[in-house]
């Protein structure tokens, strides 16, 4: 009888198993989102951890984190990155556009006016952690990782190495996508961030100091973390971070923060250190932010970020006087509106100046962190339901939310290049090399637009670099630019030495 039973247990187990199976592979191909992650092959969690034997890691008594770890390291690469020695020069030839003196000044002259200066910028090596979320090679890692490289080289667990490119980079929130040339790789399920629990362990997995996969062991010890590190063009940055006591250094940086199941939950992206060096406290970008992220950068080439309408502060940040002051609650908690203006989405919905919002899409909110990490997850045109308080009484209205100009629309990348005002081509191969330089951008003519409007640049300047990054194609151009109203750009004359800037601001 006992054995009968044994049987039928083992037989239920079987087909449970299977059951899961069946229903990931079903389920991955009805979800296709998040950059690749609807390919239909087993992830790194199954095929590396034994999970489809149905192993699960244990969630009482002693904590054995072999499994979740042998699930993560296959997926988890190190980035290397190099930049190219520059020449930092701003020297002016006697007839270029910004000297109008011609030859009525010596060249040092006008230098000493308009700021010119020489030298060499040594070549730059660093390295970084990234990870694979797709089995064609799509790759997660920290914008600060891979800003302003010229090369960047991925190698996996396995020691295969490949050259990679960038998709699309967010200063803002520091995430960036690369994709190396590959098929069959292991890959990292999403997990949920929202789901951490303070005190719940988690794994931190990257290529710190140069060593080789190194898997580190702590607890969420905070979440909505702001640290004010994330800033763009414009000031402004999304920054919610988890805090964990998993030991990270320098080169952890777009590594793993995986949960025991072996799926992840974060990317990391700093640690809180007098030294520069792991001091405690090491900090990772929710993967509920960062897989929204993701989908823009790979479907757009920029951030579909929407925006609620609102100046806020959190009640708690107000003292007494100003509670007073304001007409609220001394006990009050949530996020005040200071102002809203009447172009927003939320002044639309009925949100006015004095409000406290409580709850953003059914999640309560205290804090300017937690107000970014919700409001983060959507895009120009969602429709969010926000919960408030007004004279005491609790309602709820839906905002539909506006980018940063106002709009629903979708910001392409190749948007705001064509606020730009010229004709572009990508500079023909013979000419890049008798130019000493492997690539580039021409402007073939100026037209009416942002370059003609805010610059002295004239036909025929040869693009080298968008903000510093450098831009070989049309193409590359679009992608630096995407939707960065502040832009400068450099470049040179042909016959003339020296490299020049143009700062200009697209759009209001």
């Amino acid at each position: 009888m006992k054995f009968k039973q044994v049987l039928f247990t083992v037989a239920i187990s079987a087909v449970t198993t299977l059951g899961v199976i069946w229903g990931y592979g079903k389920f991955m191909k009805q979800n296709n989102s998040y950059g690749g992650q609807e390919a239909g092959v087993l992830p790194s969690n199954y095929k590396y951890a034994g999970f489809t034997d149905g192993a699960t890691p244990p969630t009482g008594g002693a904590i054995d984190f072999t499994a979740p770890a042998a699930a993560a390291l296959p997926a988890v690469v190190h980035i290397k990155t190099k930049t190219n020695a520059k020449q930092a020069s701003n020297n002016l030839p006697r007839t270029s556009p910004n000297n109008p003196f011609g030859d009525l000044f010596d060249d040092d002259i006008i230098n000493k006016f308009f700021g010119g200066r020489g030298g060499i910028i040594p070549e730059q090596k660093a390295s970084g952690s990234g990870v694979i979320i797709s089995d064609d090679g799509y790759i997660i890692t920290n914008n600060h990782v891979v800003d302003k490289a010229d090369e960047l080289t991925v190698t996996l667990s396995n020691k295969k190495t490949y050259k990679a490119k960038v998709v699309g980079t967010d200063p803002s929130y520091d995430l960036a996508v690369i994709k190396i040339e590959a098929t069959g790789l292991p890959f990292l399920l999403y997990g949920n961030s929202d789901d951490l629990k303070i005190g719940q362990w988690v794994l931190a997995i990257g290529y710190p100091l140069n060593l080789e996969t190194t898997v580190t062991a702590g607890i969420v010890s905070a979440k909505a973390r702001s640290l004010g590190l994330n800033r763009d063009k414009n000031g402004t940055g999304v920054e919610s971070f988890i805090q964990t006591d998993a030991a990270v250094n320098p080169g952890n940086s777009g590594g793993a923060l995986i949960n025991t199941d072996g799926k992840l939950v974060g990317i990391n992206s700093a640690i809180a250190s007098p030294t520069g060096s792991y001091a405690g406290y090491s900090y990772a970008i929710p993967v509920n932010i960062t897989k929204k992220v993701v989908d823009d950068l790979i479907k757009f080439g920029t951030v579909q970020r929407g925006f609620l309408g609102v100046q806020f502060v959190p009640a708690s940040d107000l003292n007494e006087d100003e509670k007073k002051k304001a007409g609220i609650p001394l006990s009050a908690e949530g996020i005040y509106a200071q102002e809203v203006p009447t172009d927003g989405g939320a002044y639309a919905a009925g949100i006015r100046k004095g409000d406290i919002i409580k709850k953003i899409d059914g999640t309560e909110i205290t804090s300017s962190a937690e107000m970014q990490g919700q409001i983060s997850r959507f895009k120009p045109g969602d429709k969010v339901p926000v919960t408030y308080v007004r004279n005491g009484k609790e309602n709820t209205t839906t905002v539909t939310l506006k980018n940063k100009a106002g709009n629903f629309d979708i910001v392409k990348a190749d948007a705001a290049v064509d606020l730009l005002g010229a004709d572009l081509a990508t500079l023909d191969s013979k000419k890049a090399k008798e130019y000493g330089v492997s690539g580039g951008i021409i402007v073939k003519k100026i037209h009416d637009g942002a370059l003609n409007d805010q610059t002295r640049m004239k036909d025929g300047f040869v693009i080298l670099k968008i903000n510093e990054k450098d831009v070989k194609s049309v193409e590359d151009l679009k992608a630096a630019i995407g939707s960065d109203k502040n832009v400068t750009i450099s470049g040179f004359y042909p016959g003339y030495d020296g490299v020049y800037e143009y700062p200009i601001t697209l759009g209001e």
